[in-house]
């Protein structure tokens, strides 16, 4: 640590500097009060680590004076300590008098909902931040709404993730309602917030007058047939959205055949993940019949379901009249080896077919610790 510490003190050159450690120690004060007088980095991120009440402090000052930090990513490890929550206050009442920020990352600092109105009140003042990432903390419907509120007006923000944050219905239809009336954001994450069909309806609601959202995550939100069915009548009527994720949310039959109807009309969206939604043979040959009339449709996830053996012919039929199709996912649908073989061998040079069986995903772990950029 020492050494990364001096190499950083001494160059003139490094405008990029992580470190993933979950033992520090004094390791982190060193490194701010290095950062101090460094006037070359564009880009800081401490992972797998959450800085004290006393790092905090420095690094509140070492962000006042700060004129060439552009990104920071703050990710620590889960656990509840209220710490977390403090170091969080001192860097919101930062955000409304900096200048430079245009990237600010917080993870797993146990973020409450007196921390998201702190954000809301200083993001009021803020006009640089373009990308806002809070995901793993507990900001709950009341803190999401004080930032929701602050959509209504802030031109600035293009993306935010607020994923696994307790939001609940109360907390999307709040965000929902936002998007009435911002006119900037284009790409938002919620995976993870269990915002139920209730949820889904005030997004699906929102879908069909919002002309700027291009990038939707509402994965693991627990909202059923009836939340999808709703998404997909949306997906009729909006030109917009590219990128919808809808995995690990129980859609189940009606859902998936309204959505694959969906797929007939909407002329926009080019990625949708239906990864694990239990749903069968025949809702696969729904969609399967959709990819024979879509054109714009470049990514397709149906990783975790069970369309079984007996569609392999339909959907070898069905991938040679789409013209558009680039990337499918079919992990884990009772396809024999053979069956798999033949989809290779067919679209080898033509689509990019994804079985499961070199690359597992690591979608579990990557919920717990919060890390990746999802």
């Amino acid at each position: 640590m020492d050494g990364f510490i001096t190499n950083l003190d001494n160059s003139s050159s490094l405008t990029s500097f992580n470190i993933t450690s979950s033992h520090l120690g004094e390791g982190v004060k060193k490194l701010l009060k290095v950062l101090y007088e460094n006037t070359a980095l564009n880009s800081f991120g401490i992972y797998n680590h959450r800085i004290g009440n006393n790092d905090g402090k420095l690094l509140k000052k070492f962000l006042c004076k700060n004129t060439t930090i552009t990104s920071l990513s703050l990710c620590g490890r889960y656990f509840r300590d209220h710490v977390g929550s403090k170091v969080g206050k001192r860097l919101a009442n930062v955000l409304g008098k900096d200048k430079t920020l245009r990237d600010l990352k917080i993870r797993n600092y146990d973020l409450g909902s007196e921390e998201g109105q702190a954000f809301a009140n200083e993001l009021c003042k803020n006009t640089t931040l373009i990308s806002f990432d809070l995901a793993h903390n507990v900001l709950g419907p009341e803190g999401v709404e004080s930032l929701a509120n602050v959509l209504c007006k802030n031109t600035t923000l293009i993306s935010l993730n607020l994923s696994h944050n307790l939001l609940g219905p109360l907390g999307a239809k709040a965000l929902a309602d936002a998007l009435y009336k911002n006119t900037t954001l284009t790409s938002l994450n919620l995976i993870g917030n269990l915002i139920g069909m209730e949820g889904a309806e005030a997004f699906a609601d929102v879908l069909c007058k919002n002309t700027t959202l291009i990038s939707l995550n509402l994965g693991y939100n627990n909202f059923g047939s009836e939340g999808g069915q709703a998404l997909a009548d949306a997906l009729c009527k909006n030109t917009t959205l590219i990128s919808l994720n809808l995995s690990r949310n129980n859609i189940e039959s009606e859902g998936v055949k309204a959505l694959a109807d969906a797929l007939c009309i909407n002329t926009t969206l080019t990625s949708l993940n239906l990864d694990h939604n239990n749903f069968g043979s025949e809702e696969g040959q729904a969609l399967i019949d959709a990819l024979r009339k879509n054109s714009t449709l470049t990514s397709l996830d149906l990783g975790h379901n069970n369309l079984e053996l007996e569609r392999v012919k339909a959907l070898t039929d069905a991938l040679c009249e789409n013209t558009t199709l680039t990337s499918l996912n079919l992990r884990h649908n009772n396809f024999g080896s053979e069956e798999e073989q033949e989809l290779t061998d067919a679209f080898r040079n033509k689509i990019s077919l994804d079985f499961g069986h070199n690359n597992e995903s690591d979608t579990e772990s990557v919920l717990e610790l919060g890390w990746d950029s999802e």
